[in-house]
């Protein structure tokens, strides 16, 4: 019986780690790598993320049983029509992993709409702040959301194959429409990377007549604007693709630091009160710790004298539990508990550490 063939176009990290995922439950699938870049293409080799590759993306199309687009959102609409022109596998399932859904959706059902092929839309939800197939993580996956958005060439049966053969992700599936996953995604991710970028740009502008800018900004800063370093050309392409939801989300937002502004004018303490209280009181009942739904970390924060050993001597009481993270709050710590931040994997480890340290010790714990 002849191998299933799984294409792979596009080797950084989500379709790198994707490959090891496959391979992880059915290693006797046969894993086809496409990818410009030289390196790439040889990391993937050596690694064994994949079997065989190629820099001509045409080439390795007609043996696929399942093709997998992993690259730009125009490359992937650029690629769908190229494939409308190849002679493919009776009923190859066709599917992508791009941040927007719609405009795939869309060019997939006007390309290949007269082919006998499958098509169904796809985002796994989950990335890392590294890149490339050197950075290829089997466990990416784990605990996320796998979002398919299915289209008119999503025929029956096809969702199912995809989830048996991405069951080695460990990840989440589920069924969302194009239009409503690019909604949704406009207020939880594109608008956010804005802000942030925004929000750089605006301390870089303030910094030059206030110095101390670059100083004191830490903390709830740093944190707020960590994805303002997010690759410019990904970001660029998906709010190229995602206009009317992400406009309307800054409409909105527009609107909601008037109405705080408002406050600040009037001195309306009872309005700027409700504001933050709202937010926390939101943010409390977001699944915001979780990942697909499902606890994934819990942070205890620790006031650890400035003293040698004093860290080693925490992590030493905590041997043996889940600890998943490890960060030295240093710098202006004025919005966070704690200089010493320790992320565990479940609560039951969570709060077990938090016994033993103020049981043993005399520093202040705090638990998010």
């Amino acid at each position: 019986m002849e191998k299933k063939r799984v294409y792979i176009a596009g080797l950084g990290l989500i379709g790198a780690s994707l490959a090891l995922g496959i391979k992880r439950d059915h290693p006797e699938v046969e894993i086809l790598g496409y990818n410009r870049s030289p390196e790439s293409r040889q990391i993937a080799l050596d690694r064994g993320i994949v079997d065989r590759v190629t820099d001509d993306f045409v080439s390795f199309a007609p043996l696929a049983d399942v093709i997998i687009l992993v690259v730009p959102i125009k490359q992937t609409i650029a690629f769908l029509e190229m494939l409308a022109g190849l002679e493919l596998k009776e009923n190859v399932i066709i599917t992508d992993a791009g941040s927007t859904k719609s405009e795939i959706v869309a060019a997939a059902e006007k390309y290949l709409q007269n082919k006998p092929v499958r098509f169904v839309g796809a985002h796994p939800m989950a990335g890392s702040h590294k890149t490339g197939a050197r950075a290829a993580d089997v466990n990416l996956f784990e605990n996320a959301y796998y979002i398919f958005t299915p289209s008119s060439l999503t025929k029956v049966g096809t969702i199912a194959e995809m989830e048996e053969l991405l069951s080695g992700l460990h990840a989440r599936f589920i069924q969302v429409d194009a239009a409503e996953h690019d909604r949704v995604t406009s207020q939880i991710s594109h608008f956010p990377h804005i802000l942030a970028s925004s929000l750089m740009e605006q301390a870089g502008a303030y910094s030059q007549n206030h110095e101390l800018t670059q100083s004191f900004a830490a903390g709830g800063f740093r944190d707020m604007t960590r994805i303002a370093e997010s690759e410019p050309g990904m970001w660029t392409s998906i709010l190229l693709t995602n206009p009317e939801a992400i406009l309307e989300r800054i409409e909105d937002f527009k609107e909601r630091l008037d109405q705080v502004a408002a406050d600040i004018e009037a001195g309306n303490e009872d309005a700027i009160w409700q504001f933050f209280n709202q937010g926390r009181q939101i943010r409390k009942s977001m699944e915001i710790h979780k990942r697909a739904g499902v606890d994934s970390f819990y942070d205890i924060f620790i006031n650890v004298p400035d003293e040698e050993d004093a860290i080693l001597g925490v992590l030493e009481r905590l041997r043996g539990t889940s600890i998943v993270n490890i960060r030295i709050n240093e710098e202006n710590r004025e919005d966070i508990n704690g200089i010493l931040q320790i992320t565990f994997k479940n609560r039951e480890d969570l709060e077990k550490s938090a016994k033993i340290i103020r049981e043993q010790t005399n520093y202040q714990v705090f638990l998010d």
